[in-house]
């Protein structure tokens, strides 16, 4: 009989044969061995994955304010993403109603829009951190099925922006001095909050009528905070890609690249100038800043109020405008030294209203 070539009549073939059947034997154990410890292998990093997906969940679970959400449970609570109603930097915003019956607003982070998982989870870290009547909060998020997507407050009377500048807000009315007024303090009582109390400081490099959601006539709260930055010492900052939008971005900012609170402050100078003016951040080719920097800057009390607001028809508080573009000067100077923190700017407001009588509704 032959095997493998050799013939098993002859005594030392048979050692042959045996060698080479051991080593086949190895070959196949070593080939299951390999196998198993690869299935294994597999097996514990996709349990490491679920592990560092459930530390994340319960580590953001903010003792039960916070919970993570399915994406079928926010799909349906989207009626499929049907009824959208804002646009943020990197994302779209749906309406959403909860099963127990509440309503929400669901950002849902676009991979087209410039979207990333970095800045996702940077903002629910941030968000995490933050709770003030101000500041738009976050009910929960979604990691799910490769989507990103944060349940936040509903604000039901859309944007600052919407309000002043499309015919639709228009046809809800005007907002009047007073309003204006109110809505200037909570969004510095906001920013204030973040630059002051929040640990660490936060930057929110991205504040403008559009994130400025409306609570009512009077009360305002500040959204989005996809561009936010924590706060640091601006001497040790290396110099980063300038974010935010076009007409509010601080012009130190622009030409250093470094960012700081007092970025925010020259942003919330040119909401200021919207407010007084009901005019855009941008006049053609040039910002709100430099379109008006002659009428704020003067001395003439008549030239001042030729930039309110004509909506107004002159309703206006005429110190308390003195004061307002005096705040908005000093937020906009070129060098952000000599800029007012925010804490300054509020007791400033605070200090108009109370002075000049300005009645602020509660």
């Amino acid at each position: 009989m032959w095997f493998f070539g050799f013939s098993t009549a002859n005594p030392k073939h048979l050692w042959i044969i045996a060698a080479i059947l051991f080593v086949i034997f190895l070959t196949i154990l070593f080939r299951r061995l390999a196998f198993h410890l690869d299935q294994a292998s597999t097996t514990k990093e996709e349990e490491l994955k679920k592990e560092r997906k459930r530390n994340f969940e319960e580590r953001f679970s903010c003792g039960g304010l916070v919970r993570t959400y399915s994406f079928e449970e926010l799909k349906m609570a989207t009626k499929d993403f049907s009824i959208r109603i804002g646009v943020g930097a990197t994302s779209f915003v749906y309406l959403a109603q909860l099963s127990d019956g509440r309503y929400g607003a669901v950002k849902r982070v676009m991979p087209e829009r410039r979207g990333s998982k970095k800045i996702f989870l940077d903002e629910v870290s941030v968000l995490l951190r933050l709770s003030h009547p101000n500041l738009v909060g976050m009910m929960g998020f979604c990691l799910d099925k490769g989507e990103q997507l944060l349940l936040l407050d509903y604000v039901p009377n859309k944007s600052l922006f919407e309000r002043m500048h499309t015919h639709r807000g228009q046809t809800l009315g005007i907002l009047s001095w007073s309003n204006r007024l109110s809505i200037a303090l909570d969004i510095a009582n906001a920013l204030n909050y973040l630059h002051s109390e929040a640990d660490p400081p936060v930057i929110h490099r991205d504040l403008k009528s559009s994130n400025v959601l409306l609570i009512d006539n009077n009360h305002a709260k500040l959204g989005d905070f996809g561009l936010c930055k924590l706060g640091h010492d601006p001497t040790t900052h290396t110099p980063s890609v300038v974010k935010g939008s076009f007409g509010y971005t601080d012009t130190n900012y622009l030409k250093t690249g470094q960012v700081t609170t007092k970025s925010d402050v020259y942003s919330y100078g040119v909401l200021l100038l919207e407010l007084i003016t009901g005019l855009k951040s941008v006049q053609g080719s040039v910002t709100l800043a430099e379109w008006t920097e002659e009428w704020r800057k003067t001395k003439k009390v008549e030239v001042m109020v030729g930039m309110l607001d004509p909506k107004l028809n002159g309703d206006a508080n005429i110190d308390q405008l003195i004061s307002l573009v005096d705040i908005a000067n000093s937020a906009l100077v070129e060098n952000y030294k000599r800029r007012p923190t925010m804490s300054e700017i509020v007791d400033r407001l605070v200090s108009s209203v109370e002075i000049f009588k300005i009645e602020i509704v509660v």
